[in-house]
């Protein structure tokens, strides 16, 4: 009797195909990055984007090390034991961030559980010289999850920062799947406190994970509840062979309707495409109304 076949995995489509990344700018930004000993999560999650965003001289700063102390089932960052983290590094940031010369620049980190304040007061550090340096540059922050420390938290928001961004990733019922050492009631109640707190509120939603669209709904329905402004929605890659299998690729023509959808729920703004991700034209949040 013949072995039942295993069912097919889905074929990358052409539309996630990108160019390889090349040309001075994107040089300019590999060595400031590798100069001042710097991580970004341009490279250490594998983005899909670093060519077109290091070729317009932008990246995505990754403080407090490049050793996450979660290991969601997604991401591509390392996960241990993280070192202990370096206190020269926020000033490092914000030189690179002035000898780029942005207009606008993204910060982001991994998480520190081990930390008692999460390391908030390196992020309150960074933002703060960042300003220093470049009083011109706007900042988006995409913070991890402080586990209910929302001692840390206001310290996190507090350095100036235009936008402050905490991903969801996922619909409610995936998390045990996807982000096993989070809540998705935590995130939201995080959301909610940083926009209590006065500030621009961003989150991002990966699709292709298996999630329901009744349950896509209720999610930017619970997003708009706890003061979300800004959406973002992409497709989830498989980062290796050891992260989730991608369970669907979502159409472009999908994507367009969640952001219709979005935004006649009450959001202000949503990015919403397959190769979107949580930084890819945050220059154009900055103006979103508070």
């Amino acid at each position: 009797m013949a072995t039942p076949a295993l069912p097919a995995k889905p074929r990358k489509p052409d539309w996630l195909r990108v160019k390889l990344p090349v040309g001075p700018e994107y040089a300019k930004v590999r060595r400031l990055v590798e100069e001042h000993k710097l991580h970004t999560i341009c490279e250490s999650g594998n983005c899909p984007n670093m060519g077109e965003c290091w070729g317009a001289g932008t990246a995505t700063f990754m403080i407090l090390g490049n050793v996450c102390t979660r290991s969601c089932s997604f991401c591509a960052v390392a996960t241990g034991r993280p070192n202990e983290y370096d206190t020269d590094e926020p000033r490092r940031v914000a030189e690179a961030i002035q000898l780029m010369g942005v207009k606008h620049a993204v910060l982001t980190s991994v998480n520190r559980d081990e930390l008692k304040d999460r390391g908030a007061s390196i992020w309150y550090e960074t933002v703060v010289q960042v300003k220093q340096l470049s009083p011109e540059t706007t900042i988006e922050t995409l913070i991890p999850d402080v586990k209910a420390n929302w001692a840390a938290l206001d310290t996190m928001i507090a350095g100036g920062q235009e936008v402050v961004s905490h991903n969801i990733e996922t619909v409610g019922s995936l998390y045990r799947l996807v982000r096993p050492q989070a809540k998705y009631d935590r995130s939201l109640e995080q959301i909610r406190r940083t926009k209590d707190a006065g500030k621009r509120t961003k989150s991002g939603i990966m699709l292709g994970l298996g999630e329901k669209q009744d349950e896509m709904y209720q999610a930017m329905d619970d997003l708009v509840a706890n003061g979300l402004d800004i959406l973002t929605l992409g497709q989830y890659l498989q980062p290796t062979k050891r992260h989730l299998e991608v369970a669907e690729f979502i159409h472009p023509d999908v994507f367009a309707h969640y952001r219709e959808e979005g935004l006649r729920r009450g959001l202000k703004y949503v990015e919403s495409g397959p190769l979107v991700r949580s930084s890819y034209h945050a220059e154009r949040h900055v103006n979103v109304p508070i």
